[in-house]
């Protein structure tokens, strides 16, 4: 009981102290007084229980939760009266409660008491032992994972110790080994890499699988050996515990007032395990319930049903229903009563001589009815339904056509009380990238300084292409050399694979537990061993045959030194700077095929016995530049004008000076095992094939240089598929990323040799920019550039413009940027997703001065990502526009037949993307949501006025043409979900994300949803995950209709969330779109099967299983009702107790659970052939109002038939037996 009474004190403490700096704030207050009064705030002191901070680490750790989990729900103490007090929150168990007491009353006692008590103490007995049954399982998990040791620097003992989770508090300092679990969230201030990098596998959290770069908070990543506990004298200040997995604010304040910002690359966050790094040790800011896992694991979700929510109304009806009946009982009593002259012989006077008036007499006959007539309301009806919902999910997720090989995976029923509204869906909101698509980019046309690159070879290639089935191609990943299509470019090139990882600290926590956040397969490794985005067709990239000449005119020239034209060397520089941005702006993680999840690093490749001048140089230089936070920026200073020849000059002046003798022997020496390189001699050892042939000037042609050079053998981890695929494309053309640390990034380009940038600051991509950035230092020029890749939208107006400057270079720029606007279109028409690469160069003054400003921005906490937004736009402005990308996004399998069938049954589905209109447009005809005949409107505006304009112009186009054939239709009714559309006609709705925010505000909803209810599809591009939420809670509220939002990605999370049922694809980019799914399926094509066959079967067999259960009860009900007639409305029972209250409990249970379960209305196959036979599940048909009405009447007059039947069965030869003994009788 620690646990409550110190987190009791916390929220009290914390409380106070709101309440006190609202009142009054003191004037003359200590340091530590401040910083405590912030400790229980708005931010969080974290100091170590070391050295001078003692004192203050007893005050401010006493407020923070120590790191012992408890998930459970019960304690041995409080788990009957909590269970029974939860169980009792069910309406019905109440109504049987309150009969059990009321059958207590003496006077209106119909059964044994004991009788009446058993329906309700067998349900509360059997919900009661399953609760407990899970929350012991819970438990015994929690006791696991509070049992695992972790090492703690105890500061008894000046060492660190073996000491359990449970017992590891805010402030300790935690030391782990590679591939370990944390403990708790801590921050990272030591790592055995000598870069200060730790990477983490956060599968647990997230899903994904690879592996994630955390930093070393700046100043202790200079550190030789580990650091000293105890002579740690700063003070970390960061936010209030948060669930933001992907934020963390604060800084790190030293003794000397200097402040460091921390950011979420330098948090560990608890379930997350350590990889490829020997030893980290932080310093814990976030233990127990407080850290990011636990405040995400908020438990199962649950979810009511639409069937479950008509039950609950309908039961109702039957309480309305058994009033009156015992009202009728209640009357005919007191009727039956007054009518008796005399005193009846079957009155018992009280025992003070006095009779019972009739009134009286009726009243305690209504709740004598009340007891007796209880089989009207169905209480083992709720433990059925639970019962039936679990064989139907069970059904669902072992049929075997949900089952996909590659993946070798199957669908996912997470949610167990939603499986009927699979038969009801009305509107389907699907992302586009990776659910009908197969998210694995692929490289296929580019546009450098307005010149298209078509890539005709590799285009041959892609048609052509027939992905190897699963077996080929594990058995080919671990073989040297590409497909035989790469042989000519790529020579002896090895696609990484990941051999399976250690998982021994892995098993103590099962993958289902939630303390860590996980789902069940959610944190293992990739089933097929590989890493994601690694596939043949994403990798294999064949150049163009003309971009490739001009890459052989970069190193003839290098070498030659010869003057070219001014056309010429721009052209040069472009395409340089082109390969150059793909390469390095991204976040992509290089690693070592050979040893997998191994970081690649420079040194690996230094084990040859020469040593290169640039190797030295990048050795001088990593000595001499120091960290960005202590180190005064260089001195020398380029003229941001310098021409584009000056630069081509200043890379032949480069690589001549890297001619050396030693140089050229190692080139000579690569270019002899290069010659040997033949079927004869294949086998080539590892550390001679990586050696960089281009690192010296090369006297052969220039096409040789380039293809020639082999290709290292490397591995690429990247955190999305456009990465790799710009990466991949970029090696095919021999720039290649060769590794990546938190301060520089080298790339291998061909004709220059190896350039190792300096990496100064990586603004990330995320929804608002829509853009990503590099700053790094050039190592040719000592200029700082920018580089920047993100969408045509807004790049376009971040180029510089041509009135600022007359110049030949501006008027050029202007053209380039006109050129290559129209490839974008171009490149849009044919369905490619489509990036735009920009860069610019900065003196060391700019640079300063956003510097400052940046500085302020990341060691603020309050609106630090406010501050970062506006700092990344600063630095993102009056870029040069290089050139842009056009990457494929082939369709899943199935796709256009899927939409087809379900268009068919009456669902009208949306198209939900980020990308441009052009590319989501060209999809949707693709996937046949769009058809060569539809007549598509734009809806694109600049103002809401303009918005609301456009619509009524659209809306009275459609009229018009839907008027001539439908004259008296009208609109507006959300359970016509059939397209309202004339036969003849038919129209699509495409809007952009800026129009989505004039069209969601609230005085434009009600006519843009008329206008989406008369196209028979919508395809919404260009809209941020928030916009896609507010859209499915648009319909679900306004039209009242049953949803289904269907995505593969993070960005899906929040429209899976908001629908009425959530699907997750087991795609390419982790698991939270599944973590927060009802469903998930692993490809968009199963969504046929799972609604067209077991949604309509879910509801069908719910329907009429829920019915016959009223059915049954009311046709026995009537039976005792209708006996009262005969017995004076006395409330007397005409068949046995025990029959009477095991009717729904034991005799009647089994029939109906086996008929929900297993009953087919209609096969599988004609349900596919036949989709338009969902449109009865989906309309309800089976339990409207009127069908439930009409199946108690029909209880009612089946009921009266079997009446009056019995009755004349039994009576007449009763009377024909008197009249005959009468006659009789005078002979005796």
């Amino acid at each position: 009981m620690a646990d409550p009474i110190r987190w009791a004190r916390y929220r009290w403490q914390r409380l106070i102290s709101t309440e006190g700096r609202e009142g009054s704030r003191p004037s003359n207050s200590s340091n530590k007084c401040h910083q405590s009064s912030k400790a229980i705030g708005k931010h969080r002191i974290v100091i170590p229980c070391l050295g001078h901070f003692k004192e203050e680490y007893e005050k401010v750790s006493k407020l923070y939760m120590s790191n012992k989990i408890r998930t459970t729900k019960y304690t041995l103490l409080n788990f009957l009266p909590r269970n029974l007090f939860e169980q009792f929150h069910r309406v019905a168990n109440l109504y049987f409660l309150f009969l059990v007491v009321l059958n207590w009353v003496p006077l209106v006692e119909a059964f044994q008491k004991e009788i009446t008590m058993l329906p309700l103490v067998a349900v509360l007995t059997i919900i009661a032992v399953k609760d407990g049954l899970e929350d012991y399982s819970k438990y015994k998990m929690d006791k696991q994972i509070n049992n695992l040791l972790t090492k703690v620097y105890s500061r008894k003992e000046k060492k660190y110790i073996d000491e359990c989770w449970k017992n590891v508090n805010v402030g300790d300092f935690i030391r782990l080994s590679r591939n370990e679990i944390i403990p708790a969230d801590m921050v990272l201030l030591y790592s055995s890499d000598l870069d200060g990098i730790c990477y983490i596998e956060t599968a647990s959290l997230d899903g994904e699988t690879n592996l994630k770069q955390r930093q070393v908070v700046r100043g202790y990543s200079e550190q030789v050996s580990e650091i000293d506990p105890e002579k740690f004298s700063s003070r970390i200040e960061c936010e209030s515990p948060n669930n933001d997995l992907g934020r963390f604010r604060g800084f790190v304040e030293h003794s000397n007032k200097d402040r460091v910002g921390l950011s979420k690359e330098n948090l560990l966050l608890r379930g997350c395990t350590v990889r490829n790094t020997e030893a980290v040790v932080g310093i814990v800011v976030y233990a127990g319930h407080e850290t990011k896992a636990m405040l995400n694991n908020s438990g199962p979700h649950y979810k009511r049903s639409k069937l479950e929510r008509k039950v609950n109304t309908d039961i109702l009806w039957c309480v309305l229903l058994l009033i009156l009946m015992c009202l009728t009982g209640a009357i005919g009593h007191g009727i039956w009563l007054s009518r008796y002259s005399e005193i009846p012989f079957f009155t018992i006077p009280e025992p003070d001589g006095k009779l019972i008036p009739p009134t009286l007499a009726a009243f305690n006959v209504f709740w004598t009815m009340i007891i007796l007539l209880q089989v009207l309301i169905p209480i083992s009806l709720y433990v059925s339904i639970e019962i039936v919902k679990l064989g139907q999910i069970y059904l669902i997720q072992n049929d075997i056509d949900f089952y996909h090989e590659k993946t070798d995976s199957t669908i996912q029923c997470r949610a167990l009380n939603i499986a009927e509204d699979l038969g009801q869906i009305q509107y389907i909101f699907s992302d586009k990238t990776g659910t009908l698509t197969e998210n694995k980019m692929v490289f296929r046309r580019c546009s450098i300084a307005g010149q298209e690159y078509c890539h005709e070879e590799n285009a041959k290639r892609l048609e052509s292409y027939q992905e190897m089935d699963s077996e080929d191609e594990d058995s080919a990943d671990h073989q040297c050399g590409s497909s035989m299509h790469m042989s000519k470019w790529q020579g002896q090139d090895c696609r990484a694979v990941n051999e399976p990882l250690n998982r021994k600290s892995l098993n103590l926590l099962p993958a289902s537990h939630s303390a860590l956040g996980r789902e069940d397969g959610a944190g293992g490794a990739p089933p097929s061993g590989h890493v994601a985005f690694s596939s043949p067709i994403e990798t294999d990239v064949i150049p163009d045959t003309q971009l490739l000449k001009k890459f052989s005119q970069i190193s003839s020239h290098s070498c030659d030194q010869s003057e070219a034209s001014s056309k010429l060397s721009l052209e040069t520089m472009y395409i340089t700077d082109f390969f150059l941005a793909l390469a390095i702006c991204n976040t992509v993680v290089v690693s070592v095929p050979s040893q997998p999840r191994q970081k690649m690093r420079l040194s690996s490749l230094g084990r040859m016995p020469i040593k290169s001048l640039e190797e030295i140089r990048q050795m001088f230089q990593r000595l001499s530049v120091r960290r960005l936070s202590s180190s005064p920026l260089p001195s020398v200073k380029e003229s941001l004008s310098e021409s584009p020849s000056s630069f081509v000059s200043k890379l032949s002046v480069f690589r001549m000076k890297m001619a050396s003798p030693a140089l050229d022997e190692a080139a000579q020496r690569a270019a002899e095992l290069h010659n040997m390189d033949s079927p004869e001699n294949s086998q080539v050892p590892q550390e001679l094939g990586m050696v960089n042939v281009a690192a010296g000037c090369e006297h052969n042609s220039a096409t040789s240089s380039v293809e020639l050079s082999p290709l290292p053998k490397l591995c690429y981890e990247a955190e999305s598929p456009d990465e790799a695929a710009l990466v991949h494309a970029a090696r095919a053309y021999k720039c290649v990323l060769q590794s990546r640390t938190p301060d520089q990034v080298t790339v291998d380009f061909a004709g220059l040799g190896s350039l190792t940038f300096q990496l100064l600051h990586i603004l990330p991509f995320d929804s608002v920019r829509k853009r990503m950035s590099v700053v790094v230092r050039h190592p040719v020029s000592n200029e700082v550039v920018v580089y920047t890749k993100g969408a045509d939208s807004v790049m376009m107006d971040l180029l510089r413009t041509a009135s600022e400057d007359t110049n030949n270079s501006e008027m050029e720029q202007k053209k380039i940027k006109e050129r290559t606007q129209k490839h974008l279109d171009d490149y849009a028409r044919r369905g490619l997703r489509t990036l735009c690469i920009a860069k610019k160069a900065m003196s060391d003054a700019e640079y300063a001065e956003w510097l400052n400003h940046h500085f302020l921005a990341e060691t603020s906490i309050d609106n630090r990502e406010e501050l970062l937004l506006e700092s990344a736009i600063r630095l993102e402005t009056r870029l040069t526009l290089l050139g842009a990308t056009g990457i494929e996004d082939r369709l899943q399998e199935g796709v256009p037949d899927t939409i087809q069938a379900l268009r068919k049954a009456g669902i009208k589905i949306w198209m939900l993307t980020g990308d441009k209109r052009e590319t989501a447009v060209n999809i949707a005809y693709a996937c046949k949501l769009l058809e060569p005949d539809d007549r598509i409107f734009t809806l694109k505006s600049q103002s809401k006025d303009a918005c609301a304009l456009m619509m009524s112009k659209i809306l009275e186009g459609i009229q018009k043409n839907t008027s001539k054939k439908q004259p008296g239709q009208k609109l507006g009714n959300a359970s016509a979900t059939v397209s309202t559309q004339s036969p003849g006609f038919s129209a699509g709705l495409v809007i952009d994300g800026r129009t989505l925010e004039h069209v969601l505000h609230d005085s434009l909803q009600n006519i843009f949803l008329e206008l989406t209810e008369k196209c028979r599809a919508v395809v919404c591009c260009r809209a941020t995950p928030l916009q896609k939420s507010v859209l499915v809670r648009l319909v679900r509220s306004k039209l009242k209709a049953m949803t289904l939002a269907i995505g593969d990605g993070a960005n899906d999370v929040s429209m899976i969330q908001v629908a009425d049922t959530g699907v997750g694809i087991l795609g390419q980019e982790g698991m939270q779109a599944v973590m927060a799914s009802d469903f998930a399926v692993c490809q968009f094509r199963h969504l046929k099967k799972l609604l067209l066959v077991h949604g309509h079967w879910c509801y069908t067999r719910l329907t009429n299983m829920v019915l016959y259960f009223f059915y049954k009860n009311v046709a026995y009900v009537n039976i005792l009702f209708w006996y009262q007639f005969f017995c004076g409305f006395s409330g007397t029972s005409m068949t046995d107790y025990w029959i009477l209250i095991l009717f729904n409990l034991l005799f009647t249970s089994v029939p109906p659970i086996v008929y929900g379960v297993l009953d087919k209305d209609v096969s599988a196959e004609v349900l596919l052939q036949l989709p338009q036979l969902y449109m009865m599940s989906q309309k309800s048909l089976a339990y409207l109002p009127s069908t439930f009405w009409i199946t108690l009447v029909d209880a009612f007059y089946q009921n009266l038939l079997w009446l009056r039947h019995r009755h004349s069965f039994f009576w007449k030869p009763c009377k024909h037996s008197s009249a005959l003994h009468n006659t009789v009788s005078p002979s005796h």
